[in-house]
């Protein structure tokens, strides 16, 4: 009677051995399919993780070899957050940002929206100028236009300088979006003007609405491009530290704590933070509007 429960262990040996086997093989397999893209995923990650690390620890440890903190300081991103100035820096990036991505969007896209779906003459003149503009280092015009904002509107030592002109259109943003207004027919567009729409309610009740993947990648690369500034903020603010923004302010406060490296990296981690949760919520929307805007030319 003992060797009647033994007969069926004896035969599920070799089948749970056969499983985890074909289980073995298939990870392995799995590794070496993805290898490459592991092995970029880490050399991307690792960065984030190294400067998480050292923000959470302690200052003696943060100037040693170690790699994983002995107590974790949360007290740190307090610290960080307390600091004079810091809030004043966050209020005046996100004032920055919103406002210049929010005029950025509302002026550039009339302007593909008519170089995209209007048939006028010089137009192709104007689509060269856009892509002229692109091509143009802001370090070219810095002189002549700091010289009308500080001598002709008085505006040095704020971020108007750096805001308003973006109620003008950005050539990148009209270049993405008029991309993108190509692939939508031009019967959508005819049909609403049959129906008696005017053009700025086609734009907004018809075009709009299909246009979002693009809009969306356009602000999100507006909102990036604000958020990470340092130029511009450096030219025209730095002589008013109520003006400054997270980008140069976190500068200033890197070099008063120069031997406080985990100060420093938990500062560093509350300005990238906006912008990494901006990415993850909004990351569909961003690759489809990237991708869709190179299918027309």
């Amino acid at each position: 009677m003992t060797l009647a429960p033994a007969l069926p262990r004896e035969a599920a040996a070799p089948a749970a051995a056969a499983t985890r086997t074909a289980r073995r093989r298939a990870a392995l397999h799995w590794v070496a399919v993805h290898a490459l893209a592991i092995a970029a995923a880490l050399f991307f990650v690792l960065p984030f993780v190294f400067v998480f690390l050292t923000s959470v620890m302690t200052d003696h440890q943060a100037l040693t070899s170690d790699l994983w903190p002995h107590h974790w300081q949360w007290s740190n991103f307090a610290k960080v957050w307390n600091t004079p100035g810091f809030l004043t820096w966050w209020r005046n990036t996100l004032l920055y940002a919103a406002a210049g991505t929010a005029l950025t969007v509302a002026s550039s896209l009339p302007v593909a929206y008519a170089l995209a779906k209007f048939r006028f003459r010089g137009r192709n003149l104007a689509l060269m100028a856009v892509v002229s503009m692109m091509m143009l280092p802001p370090q070219v015009t810095v002189i002549p236009m700091y010289l009308f904002w500080a001598k002709q509107l008085h505006l040095t030592g704020s971020l108007w300088p750096l805001i308003i002109p973006m109620a003008f259109g950005d050539a990148f943003s009209i270049f993405l979006l008029r991309q993108f207004l190509l692939t939508i027919p031009q019967e959508y567009v005819e049909a609403a003007r049959i129906d008696g729409c005017g053009e700025l309610r086609t734009l907004l009740r018809v075009v709009l609405p299909m246009a979002k993947p693009a809009v969306a990648a356009v602000a999100l690369f507006q909102f990036f491009y604000c958020w990470n500034d340092y130029f511009g903020p450096q030219i025209y603010a730095s002589e008013n530290p109520g003006a400054w923004t997270l980008s140069y302010g976190l500068e200033s406060f890197k070099g008063s704590h120069h031997t406080n490296w985990n100060l420093t990296m938990a500062a560093t981690l509350l300005v990238l933070a906006p912008v990494i949760v901006l990415f993850f919520f909004a990351q569909r929307a961003f690759v489809e509007g990237v991708t869709l805007t190179g299918v027309k030319g």
